[in-house]
């Protein structure tokens, strides 16, 4: 059976790209867990936080908005010292200022997912790449998509984080047309 390219033979992965990525997610939690998660991988691979993803939810409160906002610096300290997560105090502090704006935006929207699904008008973005070099880094709505993010003030959306969310989140299905997944 045929997977896109970058999975490896770990069962975690693997199911990850076979059961999630690319797969439309509406709820609003789990819209900012990946936003969250995405950001943390800036710089490194996304199984690097896969392989850490179970302990971020535990340490993070299960990516809880609410709890998250109210971490002071004995909390932040904690999370400093925590080897089962990327130790990095900047992604730690816009964690919760993205917990913070994140309310600004439920209560402009109704939801996080009414607000982050309207870049792509409601609807997945279903690509029909030949082989993984086509998939593109950064897209016009990625772009735009993170200037809101930014204006709004969530930190760590760069627009290169912005599409790997949409992929994570299916408002993009970049699945390879060889790919068991691909649609």
């Amino acid at each position: 059976m045929k997977r896109c390219d970058w999975v490896n033979n770990d069962p975690l992965y693997i199911d990850y790209h076979d059961n999630e990525w690319g797969i439309p997610e509406y709820n609003d939690q789990k819209l900012f867990e990946l936003l969250i998660l995405e950001g943390a991988q800036a710089g490194l691979s996304w199984y690097t936080v896969l392989k850490k993803r179970e302990h971020y939810r535990l340490v993070f409160d299960n990516f809880d908005p609410e709890k998250i906002a109210k971490y002071d610096e004995k909390k932040i300290e904690e999370l400093l010292n925590d080897p089962g997560i990327i130790r990095n105090k900047l992604k730690i502090q816009a964690t919760i200022t993205n917990a913070n704006v994140y309310f600004n935006v439920t209560s402009e929207y109704g939801s996080f997912s009414s607000y982050i699904w309207t870049f792509v008008d409601g609807e997945p973005i279903n690509n029909n790449w030949e082989q993984v070099s086509d998939v593109p880094a950064t897209t016009e709505i990625s772009e735009k998509m993170s200037r809101d993010l930014k204006k709004k003030g969530f930190k760590f959306v760069g627009p290169t984080i912005c599409y790997a969310f949409m992929q994570a989140s299916g408002m993009v299905d970049d699945h390879i047309q060889s790919c068991i997944c691909s649609k």
